[in-house]
């Protein structure tokens, strides 16, 4: 299977780049291909420039690969922490850019983008793996648990992608080594599960 990993974290010696070194061990000792992206590492612009809106539009060649590889991908594993119940506006830059018309979802026939699109991605499961500094019931309570309704609902759904799972750590700030051996081992076991 070909797996497209993106990860968002601008600190490598994060926890959130821990997660995504167990993530690709795991995918490499199935035998799978891996697209991995390092967002901050390749210092991925953000930035969606006007040219770029309309479907038809000729993409820079970094941005067009993003595209071949996540439109090609039979699985995908986003890896992030949690900013104000957003990923980092880089992540947020990488949606704006890569989930496109055309390439992720379209709109039907004689819709001019009023209704609701059609997915395109091929992937079968998508995986979310973000860390906190809020307690999960707090999230859920008081937030509402944004990151899961944008991941899910809003994104994957939405693009076709029916299967999908997320995992949140936290409290980061306050775990220990022994709590994060632990969680890479879960995240060991979500990734032999998943693919």
């Amino acid at each position: 299977m070909k797996i497209s990993v993106i990860l968002a974290h601008p600190d490598n010696k994060s926890f959130n780049h821990a997660i995504a070194e167990t993530v690709l061990t795991q995918l490499k000792k199935a035998s799978h291909e891996t697209f991995f992206h390092d967002l901050y590492e390749e210092e991925f612009d953000p930035i969606l420039p006007k040219e770029e809106i309309l479907k038809e539009a000729v993409l820079p060649p970094v941005i067009a690969q993003h595209c071949r590889e996540i439109a090609g991908a039979d699985g995908i594993i986003i890896i992030h922490p949690n900013w104000w119940g957003q990923p980092p506006a880089i992540l947020k830059g990488w949606i704006d850019r890569v989930i496109r018309p055309g390439i992720a979802y379209e709109f039907i026939e004689e819709d001019n983008g009023e209704g609701v699109p059609y997915g395109l991605l091929k992937a079968g499961t998508a995986i979310v793996l973000n860390t906190s500094n809020t307690e999960t019931g707090r999230e859920h309570k008081v937030f509402g648990d944004p990151l899961e309704t944008l991941w899910k609902n809003c994104i994957f759904d939405l693009c076709g992608v029916k299967k999908f799972y997320r995992r949140m750590f936290n409290i980061i700030v306050v775990s220990t080594e022994d709590q994060r051996n632990e969680w890479l081992n879960e995240v060991k076991q979500i990734v032999e599960k998943y693919f």
